[in-house]
């Protein structure tokens, strides 16, 4: 049993043959310049910064043997898994969902911007999920994959906080996995969203979960 001490609200531990690293929605349209983020106004830089962090994160996972997982978040090319309430939203919003884009049209799968960054692109054989809600449960074959490996913790990692990373936090939360969402590895275009969503997660003796640093977690990792 592996245990990262230095989490919020006390210890976590977890074995590493039944966790799993997420890297959810790294991707080109969330944080790159004129991706889906930035055209509805969002300052981007905050999902560049913890690039390195998760690249950190992806080399200790990977070296341990850990299972890896990145999501992304997209849509058929017709629109028809987008809820038309979601596809109304964006596009009041200045940036509607199959519109053109600099990197192709807005979160389209097998459009440049549905992509996960360079920086981050997922390894042989490790499974991308892609999902047309904000959750990576909904939809999708997560859960099988996580079942059939025998995965009972796991390690949440992407953007933003507040939204696709908590969503799928609070979902596999209900299904009984243990989670660990590292804060230097997750963000939110508005800081104060980010840190709210990591008090949520952790309050209340840790109701959703357990919080900790990259670097704690690499070092649980390799003791």
């Amino acid at each position: 049993m592996k245990r990262v001490n230095a989490s919020l609200p006390y210890p976590f531990e977890y074995e590493a043959g039944r966790a799993a690293l997420l890297v959810i929605d790294m991707q080109n349209d969330f944080c790159a310049p004129g991706g889906f983020g930035e055209r509805l106004g969002n300052d981007i830089a905050p999902a560049r910064r913890i690039i390195p962090a998760i690249a950190g994160v992806l080399e200790a996972a990977r070296e341990a043997g850990l299972l890896v997982i990145h999501t992304r978040e997209g849509h058929l090319p017709d629109l028809s898994d987008c809820p038309p309430a979601k596809l109304e939203r964006s596009r009041k919003q200045g940036a509607g969902i199959g519109d053109p884009g600099p990197m192709g049209r807005i979160l389209i799968r097998g459009e440049r911007g549905h992509d996960i960054v360079a920086e981050l692109a997922p390894a042989a054989g490790e499974p991308v999920v892609d999902k047309p809600g904000k959750g990576a449960f909904y939809a999708t074959d997560l859960e099988r994959m996580l079942r059939e490996r025998e995965i009972e913790h796991l390690i949440l990692t992407g953007v933003t906080t507040h939204v696709c990373v908590h969503t799928t936090l609070r979902e596999a939360n209900d299904r009984g996995y243990r989670c660990l969402v590292l804060e230097d590895a997750t963000a939110a275009f508005d800081p104060a969203d980010h840190e709210a969503a990591l008090h949520m997660v952790r309050q209340q003796g840790g109701i959703f979960g357990w919080t900790s640093s990259s670097a704690a977690f690499i070092r649980s990792l390799r003791v």
